[in-house]
This record gives structure tokens, sequence and C-alpha cells, in this order.
């Protein structure tokens, strides 16, 4: 998104999660589902699919919870597709929940990853040489992660999904003999939590190659820290805030605000700034490096982390008690830069409270910003959420996954003083439904070089097709679109109004992925002999 020939683009995107596809199983996922609706983007004219990230979940299915910041989360591997392909017989899925309803991930972790592992084994017992030699050509190629994130998912599954500060200390310590043991006497599991982010790796990029085919790019998401309770700590605990019990030191949140008088208290660790960087942030380039290959485009999660944090000490209940702590987010993306070549294809989530140090640190390496549309509403302080005050290097939304849609907080969640600001600047609204298309417009018509629209807003939905409700501690993450919503009409509407936007158009493919390859190749490549 960044460097001038990307920056004379317009384009326009869908943000839409894979778990909300209406997928057969429960969960959506990579199967004819995702191919139906990429389908509809091409159909609408829309150059872009943003997803969140795509990372293996724990407790609540969160995808900002994750267990590896490299893995793929495995119920998005669809079964039917495996069945296609002759790794599972077709009669093993009967019966599993359908395509209608919210997402059951309960459901998809009894019932459809025993078969994604049953699948892994058959795989393993008589794939042919061909595919065995292309498995592992994947595991040599992912080997800085792979083997120990499969060590921890058995290990985690052993002792009953515990944390693995909780395992005995010979593995959550990661002794030698602890390790050795596991390899010897575990190898076919650890063979089979291999070929499981095989198969993730192998079905999304083929996806990703029939995007690319359609003119389509995937933006996907990054957050800036990872959970405790995750290969990552546990590989390297070291690289973070630990005391010697290995139990975080201090933690990560924001401090208190408008929205709320403590702050909030992630409670993920820490990293050891100091230490990454002497190393070169390797971490750091081996995660982006991961990430490139899974995406044409990044959105950094709580971007203003990387210019200063807010550290919480662990024993503390709340956020209130925390100090900023500046981090060398400069020294890291030069180094990404210098590694990757170009410019970063990153997009900066840049809302909240912002300072100047942010601002350039997001304009130093030519990242946009992003501004949503519902938010310019309240009062002058919230204008530079509105189109007059966009820049083009800016992805303009309607909404994000945080967000109500755009329905439902007209309905139920502004006053009437924004009721009125909202038809005193778009225009008048005489139905309910006409705000939604209003908000599109604006953001189509603006001059934000990238717009992004919730697929909740395309289909004009209320608050029961909310994503995220960051303030509630259950409910989330569970939506999913119902099989025939994909209406041709809506792709019609879109269409035209992204030519009369000058957003219907496809340039030069973002550059970066796989060393600086660019992105038309790596589809390519991913899509020749990808299906195993």
């Amino acid at each position: 998104m960044s460097g001038e020939a990307t920056n004379q683009e317009r384009l326009s995107g869908v943000l839409l999660h894979v778990t909300s596809l209406p997928s057969y199983g429960g969960v959506g996922d990579f199967g004819p589902a995702a191919y139906a609706f990429v389908d509809f983007l091409a159909e609408a004219k829309q150059r872009l699919w943003q997803v969140l990230p795509l990372s293996p979940t724990g407790y609540g299915s969160s995808p900002y919870s994750a267990l590896s910041a490299f893995a793929g989360n495995p119920v998005l591997i669809s079964l039917e597709l495996l069945v296609r392909d002759g790794w599972l017989a077709g009669e093993k899925i009967a019966g599993l929940p359908g395509a209608e309803g919210p997402a059951d991930f309960d459901a998809a972790f009894r019932l459809k990853l025993p078969l994604i592992e049953e699948a892994a084994g058959t795989f393993l017992d008589r794939a042919p040489d061909d595919k065995r030699a292309r498995f592992q050509k994947f595991c040599e190629t992912n080997s800085t992660w792979l083997q120990d994130y499969a060590m921890f998912n058995v290990l985690r599954r052993t002792y009953g999904y515990a944390s693995w500060h909780e395992w005995p200390a010979e593995y959550a310590r990661r002794k030698q003999d602890g390790l050795t043991k596991v390899l010897n006497e575990r190898g076919r599991e650890l063979a089979i939590e291999q070929v499981v982010q095989f198969f993730f790796n192998e079905q999304w990029c083929t996806l990703r190659g029939y995007c690319a085919q359609r003119k389509i790019r995937i933006m996907g998401d990054v957050a800036i820290f990872v959970n405790y309770d995750s290969a990552d700590v546990w590989t390297h605990p070291d690289m973070f805030e630990l005391d010697d019990d290995l139990k975080p030191i201090r933690v990560s949140g924001v401090p208190p605000d408008y929205f709320s008088a403590t702050g909030q208290r992630w409670g993920n660790p820490l990293y050891k700034w100091g230490l990454l960087r002497e190393r070169g942030f390797d971490w750091w380039v081996a995660r982006i490096r991961r990430a490139l290959t899974l995406y044409d485009i990044i959105r950094l999660d709580h971007f203003r982390g990387f210019e200063a944090f807010w550290s919480i000490p662990a024993e503390e209940e709340t956020a209130i008690n925390g100090q900023w702590v500046k981090a060398p987010g400069h020294e890291l993306f030069q180094r990404l830069k210098d590694v990757f070549g170009g410019e970063l294809p990153f997009v900066a989530e840049d809302l909240g409270l912002i300072t100047p140090e942010v601002d350039e640190l997001r304009e130093r390496f030519g990242m946009p910003g992003m501004r949503i549309l519902q938010f310019g509403f309240s009062d002058r302080g919230a204008h530079l959420y509105l189109p007059h005050r966009y820049v083009p290097n800016t992805v303009a939304y309607t909404g994000t996954h945080d967000n109500n849609t755009t329905q439902g907080w007209w309905r139920d969640d502004i006053g009437d003083a924004e009721r009125a600001n909202v038809q005193t600047y778009l225009q008048r609204i005489d139905h309910d439904g006409e705000v939604v298309w209003a908000m599109i417009r604006a953001a189509a018509r603006s001059v934000a070089n990238l717009c992004v629209f919730p697929l909740q807003d395309v289909l004009h939905l209320g608050s029961e097709a909310r994503m995220n409700t960051p303030s509630a501690g259950a409910g989330n993450w569970t939506w999913r679109y119902a099989p025939d919503a994909l209406h041709p009409d809506f792709a019609v509407q879109l269409a035209d109004l992204m030519a009369m936007t000058d957003r219907d158009g496809w340039e030069k493919p973002t550059e970066g992925v796989e060393a600086g390859k660019p992105v038309e190749e790596a589809s390519k490549r991913a899509e020749l002999g990808t299906t195993v």
C-alpha cells in the first residue's frame, strides 16, 4: 500500500473473516463457499479481501488470541477439499453441522478437527512421492517454527490443554531430555500436526491464487503482541519479560480513557525489545516473512505500540498503574525494509489516542492509516474521521470488526445529535436502510486510495450481525452470513459505484512477497501443484 506506484491506485474491498463464510462443517473455511465469495467480489469490482488473523485460537476463539504467530488455524481447512483430494472418505463428513447459523467452534473442535487429523494420517501412510516431496519442502521452509509448534500442540493436548507453564518442568522449561523424549516417543503425532499445517497452507495458497487470477488482493492482520499461552512464548521465553518462574513481569494494555475508567489490561507478555534489537529483530523478520507468504498487504494491529507501549505490572488487576515505554519502531521497520526491499506493504491500525510521534513513524515508512466513518459524527474533535479530512494515503472504512454494523450503529448506538450530524453531512435519511448506502458512497467518493466495507454493511444487516463487541466477554466472533445472502443486485450496485469513483482498476501488483517477487508470480506458484 505504500510507494508511488501503489499510492496512485484507487481500490475498494470487503472485510470478512474466513470463519464468517457459510461453509459446511459449522465454521467458515477454505472450501466452496470461499470461492463463491471471491466470485462475488470480482463481480462487484472489489479488488481486496480483508481477513482477520488466520492463527490457531484458544479460549474464546478470538482470532486475536492466538496459540501461534506463525501457524494456521486447522478448523479453516475444508473437509470437502480433503475428500476431493482423496485423504478422507466422503461418508466420514456426513452429518456434520451445516452451512447455516452462527459459527460453532466447539463443534468444529470436537467433530471436524479429528477428521482433519485422520486425513493427515492417511497422507503420511500413502501420499505419492511428489506430494511427499512437497510436504518435505514445506517443512524445510518453515523449520524455524513448525516442529516447535507441533510439539507445543502435542504436549498441550497431553496435559488437558493447560497453559504450558503448568506442564511438568521438563517440558515447561524445554529441558533437552524432555524434548528428546517427545521426539522419540510421539513422532507420528508430531508428523500429523505438521501435515495439518501443510493442508492449511496448501488450501489457503490455492485460494489466494484464485483471488490473484481475479485481480483481488488479500489483506491479512498481524497483532503486535502474542499470547502468554502460545508456542511463541514457550519456545522463546528469553524474548519476553518473564521472571525466574517463567511468569510475566509486565503485561500489555492501554491506559484509562473516555471509554474505560480503568483502561484495558490485555495481559500479553511484553517483548524484551533490547534483546530483539541486538539480534537484528530476527523473530520479527521471520514473522513478517511468514505473513508475506500468506497475504499481499498486512494490517498492523495496535500500531501505536511500535512507537510506545503501555506497560502494566503483572500483579495489577487493571491498567491504571501502567506507564508508557518507548519501543524501537523506527529501527524495526528499517530492518524489515532492508530485508524485504522496496516499500513495506503495511497498513497501520492507528485508531484511538495517537501522538505526533506515532504519526511520524507511520509517515516515515509510507504506511496508510485508518479512518472509520462511524467515528466522525460526534464532535469537532472526531472530524478527522470524515472524508473532507482524508489524505490519499488512507484506508477508509464505514466500520470495522470491532464496530457495530452501520445499520446497527444507526438504529441502536447513536443519539439525536449524531443523527442530525449524519443527515447534515451526508443526506437526509428518511428510512433506516438509506444510511448504509450513504456511508458506503461517502467512503467510495473520498480521496482515500483504499476503502473497505464490512460485508455486513454491503448486505445491510443490523446489530444481530455484529462480529465483535470488545467489552463483551462472550458471544463474539460467531457471525456467519446466510448461504443465499450474496444477491447479484449487491454486486451490481457496488460495481457501478466503483466505476463512478474510479476504484475498478488494477495497476501493478504489490511487491515484497517471497523476497521481493510480485504477488502474481507468488500466487501462480502457490496455485500450481498446490492442491494436495
